[in-house]
């Protein structure tokens, strides 16, 4: 009884702005995961990975609510604002991801059917989920010269972009060969992925407070050495993967040509990415917000 006297209702978890965008994004993929499966037609890797993206957004931005309409989650033993704004920059990267790759691959024309009348209309919810995730990324993100939550300034969220990227990049790397300078391309992937996702979990995890340096400083270091390791990727894997080879015709979904060709792009966005992160992490460090 006492344990339940202790538990209160917070209001605001609803009410406030972030908590009607999250209201949405809930109801939408809910509707998105549940007419794509009343059509039973998502089998394979591109269709289990819409589904499981629906799935997880809906789970965990429902646990979300209920923590904070509760007032449960300063209980927890994490950085609560870190790990709210990570996933909501995850769930739009995730949530966009999905809206492209469904209707490219299960839809036909013309769509007369009305399986495809539920698909498109899944579809549409999962381009207005996008937009709520999307949504709640700008209202929760940190105002200029504000580093209490890492994770929502923009070198935090660029962090989750750049990790979701490269795995992005991994779900293409299954036709690289034995040259050494795929190798290193991928090694760069590999170990750029690697110390993001460390920086994210450490941050969300409350542990920046054990490392021997200050974290802005350690910051600039790496994305200054992450960015000459994407420069050389991003002219190596192209010079590597399409030396002397031509596109095959017919090139399908599964082709190499394709999927050389998305990681090469890829490696461009991620490129960006690190160059303006270490454009704000720098100003971070050295002009100070007054």
């Amino acid at each position: 009884a006492g344990t339940m006297a202790m538990v209160t209702v917070n209001l605001r978890a609803v009410t406030s702005w972030v908590g009607i965008a999250r209201l949405f994004a809930i109801v939408l993929s809910c509707i998105a995961f549940s007419l794509v499966a009343s059509t039973r037609d998502f089998e394979g890797p591109y269709g289990t990975w819409c589904m499981f993206t629906w799935c997880f957004c809906f789970a965990v931005t429902l646990l979300v609510l209920v923590l904070e309409l509760l007032e449960l989650y300063p209980k927890l033993p994490l950085s609560w604002d870190d790990f709210t704004s990570a996933f909501s920059m995850l769930a739009a990267l995730m949530v966009f991801t999905t809206s492209v790759v469904f209707p490219s691959t299960f839809i036909s024309s013309p769509c007369s059917s009305s399986k495809c009348a539920r698909q498109a209309v899944a579809t549409t919810a999962s381009c207005l989920c996008f937009l709520a995730y999307a949504l709640e990324v700008g209202l929760t993100r940190a105002k200029p010269g504000d580093i209490s939550s890492f994770l929502s300034t923009v070198p935090g969220l660029l962090k989750v972009f750049e990790a979701y990227v490269a795995c992005l990049i991994f779900s293409l790397l299954d036709a690289y060969s034995s040259e050494a300078g795929l190798q290193w391309c991928v090694a760069v992937y590999s170990i750029c992925f690697i110390v993001t996702l460390l920086i994210i979990i450490f941050t969300i995890g409350r542990c920046l407070t054990y490392m021997p340096c200050p974290l802005e400083k350690m910051l600039v270091g790496y994305n200054a050495l992450a960015l000459v390791m994407y420069i050389t990727a991003t002219v190596i894997w192209p010079l590597y993967s399409f030396r002397g080879k031509s596109r095959p015709d017919p090139c399908g979904r599964n082709c190499w040509w394709n999927k050389c060709l998305g990681v090469t792009f890829l490696t461009i966005f991620n490129l960006i990415a690190y160059s303006v992160d270490l454009v704000y992490s720098t100003k971070m460090v050295f002009i100070r917000a007054p």
